[in-house]
């Protein structure tokens, strides 16, 4: 195979999955990774990738590039509601806790799926359930079997969810039982990160809060990293995703004791 047309299958590649790695690669074309690399610095230079530590990204795919929550919401749906699926299993249907819920799309589809959970038949039993993300209060406010809390602050435009001091440190007064954190980059070093320091100051309370942490991010996060880690992998108990991490970041993973779920 000529390198031009080596070259132009990576970057379909990228431009499908998101991200390569180096080793995937080397494998998939059966050449070496120094050839690999040299192929990435090309395509690097022609604009249609960006190389980062272990193999590459889409060039607009930036450490601070953030897309609003109802852009999210209309991608990756199907990834995402078999991801809210594999959460809600982990919530107790008929006993009392609490959960927190970040803000996030995948997050907001866990809360469709609660608003249309039938409620215990226990009318004493209620779930307490702790969000920051006016969408999410939005859905479950006048849920049967919900007692809903809701973290104050500035709300952010292109979340919709509240950030600031006051938020933060709402959240550290609490305790829930499980907190499902949403992502925007789950990386094997870097850990998980987000590209606003404020969305990072939030998230990284409700990891410190919570008794158990369980990520929920689509594959187009793994690999990934943004501008602001919020935690390292041995903060997350347990990560649900909908498709094998790369064995970097799964040998990472099970080094950090994360438990991983494929939904």
């Amino acid at each position: 195979m000529f390198a031009e047309e080596r070259q132009q299958l990576i970057s379909a590649l990228v431009a499908e999955r998101g991200r390569v790695s180096v080793t995937d690669l080397a494998d998939r074309f059966s050449i070496t990774t120094e050839t690999i690399r040299r192929d990435l610095a090309a395509l690097e230079v022609s604009g249609n990738l960006r190389r980062v530590h272990g193999g590459a990204v889409p060039s607009d795919l930036l450490s601070t590039r953030e897309e609003s929550i109802l852009e999210r919401a209309v991608q990756r749906q199907v990834e995402k509601l078999r991801i809210a699926n594999a959460a809600l299993a982990l919530i107790p249907q008929l006993t009392t806790g609490s959960v927190l819920l970040d803000a996030g799309s995948t997050t907001e589809t866990l809360a469709d799926l609660l608003a249309q959970r039938t409620p215990p038949a226990n009318g004493n039993d209620e779930l307490v359930v702790i969000t920051h993300a006016i969408p999410i209060a939005g859905k479950l406010s006048s849920t049967q079997g919900i007692a809903l809390q809701i973290l104050g602050g500035r709300v952010r435009g292109l979340t919709q969810a509240a950030v600031g001091q006051s938020t933060v440190e709402a959240a550290h007064k609490l305790r829930p039982d499980i907190a499902f954190v949403g992502a925007n980059g789950i990386h094997a070093i870097f850990g998980l990160s987000t590209p606003d320091p404020e969305e990072a100051a939030v998230k990284a309370a409700f990891v410190t809060s919570a008794r158990r942490v369980v990520a929920l991010a689509d594959s187009s996060k793994l690999d990934a990293e943004t501008l602001v880690q919020f935690a390292t992998l041995k903060d997350v108990d347990t990560l649900i995703t909908d498709s094998e991490p790369s064995a970097e970041l799964a040998a990472a993973l099970a080094d950090a004791g994360v438990d991983v779920v494929i939904a």
